[in-house]
């Protein structure tokens, strides 16, 4: 059953395993690194919580991705929680969320604050930087929030990302029309990324309210090999000419 799958990472575990992950093994050699930059890891206080709700921006997100009770949702890069608790409340107690980071710190504050809020319903998971270590077939929604730009496998991410849906699933993103060395990412090259790797964009909106725009995307009906993943050239409005689509040998 999918939300045991969910429940069997528990707060206690996700912090006894925050060890350093490896992102050099034969597995993400596969993968292409991205033809762009990758911005540096940024602060987990993007902002204020309450200056988020007073422009309703969790609210506007969960809306437009459709969140009802009873689903079960990742929050990827979840930081001190601000998705993490709100989410827990949208979904409900038939409905899971599990919070994942690749910062031990950062899970220890967010296990802190599940305990002190009482969020049953909600589970932990340390992450590494090239694999979300998500088990497959259990997400009815994957949340990456002014996050993505900061991933530097995104190919191996995303790949990596494509299994944990559940039919009919999808991935949010939001983010920031910014140069990926400036915490944000062009929605062409965004789109660009996640094609690549087996997805297909579903929506796409500009948000002010949420500090940028809002991106949706399922899985295609096949994942791609990784051998076969060719990188995104150029940025912005270069991502999806035709001659960056060309499966090159360089």
């Amino acid at each position: 059953m999918r939300l045991q799958s969910i429940t069997a990472f528990g707060i206690g575990f996700a912090i006894a395993a925050c060890v350093p992950a490896n992102t050099n093994d034969e597995e993400t050699r596969e993968f292409p690194l991205p033809d762009r930059p990758v911005s540096d890891l940024g602060s987990n206080q993007f902002s204020t919580e309450d200056a988020r709700d007073r422009v309703g921006e969790a609210k506007t997100v969960m809306d437009l991705a459709e969140i009802e009770p009873g689903m079960t949702v990742a929050d990827i890069g979840a930081g001190n929680g601000y998705y993490t608790v709100r989410l827990a409340e949208r979904v409900g107690t038939d409905g899971r969320v599990l919070a994942q980071d690749i910062d031990p710190e950062a899970l220890q504050r967010l296990g802190a604050r599940v305990e002190r809020e009482r969020l049953d319903n909600v589970s932990i998971k340390l992450g590494e930087p090239d694999d979300p270590m998500l088990p497959p077939d259990s997400f009815d929604r994957i949340f990456l929030v002014h996050m993505y730009h900061e991933v530097r496998e995104p190919y191996a991410f995303l790949w990596s990302l494509w299994p944990s849906l559940t039919e009919g699933g999808q991935v949010i993103v939001v983010d920031t029309d910014r140069p990926p060395d400036q915490h944000g990412i062009h929605p062409l090259l965004l789109s660009c990324e996640f094609i690549r790797t087996g997805f297909e964009l579903v929506a796409f909106k500009d948000a002010p309210e949420i500090s940028g725009y809002y991106a949706q995307f399922k899985a295609a009906a096949t994942r791609p090999e990784p051998r076969d993943i060719r990188p995104c050239r150029g940025t912005g409005d270069q991502a999806l000419k035709p001659e960056n689509k060309k499966q090159s040998k360089d």
